[in-house]
């Protein structure tokens, strides 16, 4: 399914190895998003199998949301279009999987700072103390799509700026040793800073959705981590349950 095809001992059928050839295409950007990618006749001649055997590829690769066929036109990459929800927390690594496509990421920043009257506000300590920054860029299938630049209490979390996150996100981490009690989002949409633009790939004027999230654990602030999105990627959800009322 999707871009995340298990391998298996012997030899793998043809129509997963011409989904391979076009995941990987992809990722690469040899068929960027809108690309239309070649027609069944010429993958069943690239790759000597039949129409439908190349047909069987393509018709799974439009059910993972990769691919859209337009009628008389041909068979287009589609524009990735993330969703969350707005009122939990998710790892976006598991987002990302569940929907087979392929997470990675690329750790920008982590360092240890000592928090100015701004910082100090919103972590709940005071100035002069210490904390963890870490920047990182998620990615589906290499396409950046998460700017996370999160400020971690240092002495809650002593341990956080020697995490391999390439291996554990933050929210993965965190979450496993303080278990959530309390959040707190603020949404905004926004116009990319130069350094958003640069890290997401994104241009000026492309609009933004940015999350402001604090996060406390058994009454204590732990992080707090700002989230950005280029808009045309992502959006957030939301879904609530009401009892009924006598009133």
């Amino acid at each position: 399914m999707g871009c995340e095809m298990k391998k298996k001992p012997g030899v793998r059928p043809r129509y997963q190895v011409i989904k391979g050839f076009i995941c990987q295409a992809i990722r690469d950007r040899t068929y960027p998003v809108d690309a239309r990618i070649p027609t069944e006749h010429e993958l069943a001649k690239k790759f000597a199998v039949s129409r439908m055997t190349a047909n069987r590829a393509i018709k799974e690769l439009v059910a993972d949301g990769l691919l859209v066929r337009h009628q008389g036109l041909g068979t287009f990459v589609t524009n990735i279009h993330a969703e969350s929800p707005v009122l939990e927390i998710r790892n976006i690594a598991d987002e990302i999987r569940e929907r087979h496509h392929v997470y990675s990421n690329e750790l920008f920043r982590l360092h240890e700072v000592r928090v100015d009257e701004l910082l100090a506000g919103r972590l709940g300590i005071s100035v002069g103390e210490r904390a963890f920054h870490s920047i990182i860029v998620h990615k589906e299938n290499g396409q950046p799509i998460q700017l996370e630049d999160r400020y971690v209490n240092a002495a809650i979390v002593p341990g956080y700026a020697e995490q391999d996150f390439s291996a554990i996100t933050p929210n993965r981490y965190l979450s496993g040793i303080f278990p959530l009690s309390e959040i707190e989002h603020i949404i905004e949409a926004v116009l990319p800073d130069s350094l958003e633009q640069d890290l997401l790939k994104i241009s000026a004027d492309l609009p933004c959705l940015r999350v402001n999230r604090r996060t406390w654990s058994s009454g204590r602030l732990i992080s707090c981590a700002r989230l950005v999105h280029p808009g045309n990627l992502y959006r957030l959800s939301s879904r609530s349950t009401t009892g009924t009322s006598n009133a």
